[in-house]
């Protein structure tokens, strides 16, 4: 069993790399799904794109569903720990995961950072440079540090 993981872990890796760093703006997308991510039809993850504290057992934390753009750059935090953890004990003793969901015709700007436990809903338009701490509505403008609704677009 050992063997079977370590090299499941190995096989990760590779696509993971090959993914950050692409050929052709097709190829992140490719091997995203290679590594086992739910990722809709017609949906763009442009090169650069960042999956933040993945496990191999974390495919299921992942759900991109069809004609999803995301921008060169961004990042998605599947896994951190609270800043607490360092400032009492000086270390890290705990660590938060939980899900990311991109609905359906969702835009993500570049540079965009997307915490745990958030949902993007459907035709949303995520600003370049946000830090997403929370669900966003769907057909929403969101922009900034955290990510605060501009306008709804219907």
């Amino acid at each position: 069993m050992g063997i079977l993981l370590y090299i499941c872990k190995l096989k990760l890796k590779i696509y993971s790399l090959l993914a950050r760093y692409p050929v052709s703006y097709k190829w992140p997308t490719y091997w995203w799904r290679k590594c086992g991510y739910n990722i809709g039809d017609n949906s763009i993850i442009s090169p650069y794109c960042l999956l933040w504290g993945t496990h191999h057992s974390d495919t299921n934390l992942l759900t991109i569903e069809d004609d999803v753009h995301i921008g060169p750059y961004s990042i998605l935090v599947l896994r951190t720990h609270p800043a607490s953890d360092i400032a009492k004990y000086g270390k890290i003793s705990s660590t938060i995961s939980g899900s990311i969901c991109i609905k359906k015709g969702s835009w993500i700007g570049a540079s965009v950072t997307i915490l745990p436990n958030v949902t993007i809903g459907e035709g949303s338009i995520v600003g370049a440079g946000a830090v997403v701490t929370k669900n966003v509505d769907s057909y929403t403008i969101v922009a900034g540090v955290p990510a605060k609704k501009i306008r709804t677009l219907k």
